[in-house]
């Protein structure tokens, strides 16, 4: 059974004062509807999450109390592929014809602040300030860098293009492009990054209408098929967020045997794909997944963001809105 998305719909990211995070992702939702001219009672299942919104079912109270089955997914900054994943699975097992996934937030300005306890950690790895997400991100790149001659000025391309990006997106929160000279006298996070190197806390909402592909014309003139969609865990000696330490053995990062399955399912390789929207939670993030997912080796990424080939109308256009 294959899986299409034939409904697509967004609240702006940013600041929206007058409404809640789960005002935000009803909106989201009512306009995923829209777009596939259908309604919430054709809905048989829901896969959403929020960080710091509440519970994402509590959307049938603004939507309806239709008696869909809805879960409630919390993954982190992998909810929403993994709300994706789940609906793709349902519909794929033949149990469901059509669905919805849906992912907002509103987070309080500044930094996240999870606690240790949360994540099966001691006390000591908050008090040595490894909490701080931030803190973890500069390391990790901070690394790479070292190991595979990745310069500053990579990291200021990548920050560059952001920005300017977000200028060309209507529903982006960061609607003005930055300069070189603006990104790299940014006052220091954690370095090797600065303020404008990474994605800010912000708040927003998105959804999905997906259903079998054999009745997708219903809903959509031009659906999306959706080859497939996976998620990993990491395997010991892969270091990422909230790792405890680095063991001697080091493995490939989930995003690499993510991606190896996600090509082996939908029978494509890297060489395939004409436009990539990876994670990029920071600027270091979308370096060492260019590479994770196979798209160059490590390090030709610095050849790779000199020569404009990530841009949009570049080679492999990266994170385009």
């Amino acid at each position: 059974m294959d899986v299409a998305i034939v409904g697509l719909g967004m609240h702006p990211f940013g600041r929206t004062p007058t409404m809640s995070g789960l005002e935000q992702g009803a909106a989201a939702v009512r306009e995923a509807l829209a777009d596939a001219g259908t309604d919430f009672k054709r809905m048989e299942f829901a896969f959403g999450g929020s960080q710091d919104s509440g519970n994402a079912d509590s959307l049938v109270n603004l939507l309806g109390l239709t008696g869909l089955q809805f879960t409630n997914v919390a993954n982190g900054c992998a909810t929403g592929g993994s709300s994706l994943n789940a609906a793709y699975s349902a519909i794929k097992s033949g149990q469901y014809d059509v669905g919805l996934v849906v992912g907002f937030d509103k987070h309080d300005r500044g930094a996240f602040n999870p606690q240790p306890a949360d994540w099966g950690l001691d006390d000591w790895y908050g008090e040595t300030g490894l909490m701080l997400t931030t803190q973890y991100f500069g390391m990790k790149i901070q690394r790479y860098m070292h190991d595979h001659g990745i310069s500053r000025e990579t990291l200021l391309r990548v920050a560059e293009k952001a920005f300017r990006n977000g200028s060309l997106t209507p529903t982006a929160w960061r609607q003005k492009a930055l300069s070189w000279e603006e990104i790299d006298n940014a006052p220091m996070v954690s370095e090797p990054l600065n303020k404008y190197m990474f994605c800010s806390p912000a708040e927003g909402g998105c959804a999905l209408i997906v259903c079998r592909a054999d009745i997708a014309h219903e809903f959509h003139p031009r659906p999306v098929y959706l080859k497939t969609a996976v998620v990993r865990s990491r395997n010991y000696g892969s270091f990422e967020v909230f790792s405890p330490a680095q063991p001697p053995e080091v493995a490939d990062s989930p995003t690499v045997t993510a991606s190896q399955a996600a090509f082996e399912l939908a029978g494509v390789g890297p060489e395939d794909i004409d436009v990539a929207q990876l994670q990029d939670t920071e600027v270091g993030a979308e370096i060492m997944h260019m590479a994770e997912n196979g798209f160059c080796d490590h390090g030709e990424q610095e050849q790779w963001l000199a020569d404009g080939a990530t841009e949009i109308g570049g080679w492999l256009p990266v994170n385009t809105d």
